[in-house]
């Protein structure tokens, strides 16, 4: 029923959390098949997701969303080489998998791979993330950039600018957009947001939304 009712939305998350406890079991059944063949010594695996979801959070249940909660998804690598329980905070993009399996491989990356290999992250040869920016798009209603803690979401059917701090409100639930030091930010962020649209070839003028960032 729509809007949800509060028992839809218990089953919903019940739903959901049995999903992820049940792919968890079977991630487990692989990783002990190749460790019993022996495989795992010259195996990697790579696991992730292509996005999360709101379960509630926001007011939201689904994916639809910029924020931290259905983009930020897990990104585990097991392999022979790889420090087992290593936590890593530098940000990088889901499909920096292809350019870092093909390093595994032992292949060249194609010019027409645009991401990075990350194994130098990985094996704790580095802690920066080969990103300045990270770069978010939902359809033509949301676009995002994350720089460090700080974070710009647009939304320009409103229109609507948003600012987080990351480090210390990571749920996002403090607007700073109307703060000083918001206004700062947007000023920086905004900007560098229109140059990331034209690395990946996005064609939505968020300038018609927010014209007080048009060149004088």
């Amino acid at each position: 029923p729509m809007p949800r009712t509060e028992h839809a939305i218990k089953v919903h998350r019940q739903e959901y959390y049995a999903i992820i406890t049940h792919m968890d079991e079977q991630i487990g059944r692989i990783l002990d098949g190749l460790e019993k063949s022996g495989l795992d010594k010259n195996t990697y695996v790579i696991y992730s997701a292509d996005h999360g979801l709101g379960v509630g959070q926001h007011g939201l249940l689904g994916k639809q969303n910029l924020y931290e909660h259905s983009t930020r998804v897990p990104f585990i690598i097991k392999g022979p080489d790889i420090p087992r329980g290593k936590k890593v905070e530098a940000p990088i993009y889901l499909q920096d998998a292809m350019a870092t399996s093909l390093a595994l491989a032992g292949m060249p990356k194609p010019e027409h791979v645009d991401f990075h290999n990350i194994l130098p992250l990985a094996k704790g040869e580095t802690d920066q993330s080969p990103h300045r920016d990270i770069y978010g798009a939902y359809l033509d209603a949301q676009r995002s950039i994350t720089r460090g803690d700080l974070k710009l979401l647009a939304y320009p059917n409103v229109p609507l600018l948003r600012v987080y701090d990351l480090k210390k409100d990571p749920l996002e639930r403090k607007d700073l957009a109307k703060t000083k030091r918001g206004r700062k930010v947007i000023g920086t962020l905004f900007p560098e947001l229109l140059k990331l649209q034209q690395e990946m070839n996005d064609s939505l003028d968020l300038l018609e939304a927010f014209p007080e960032f048009r060149p004088s």
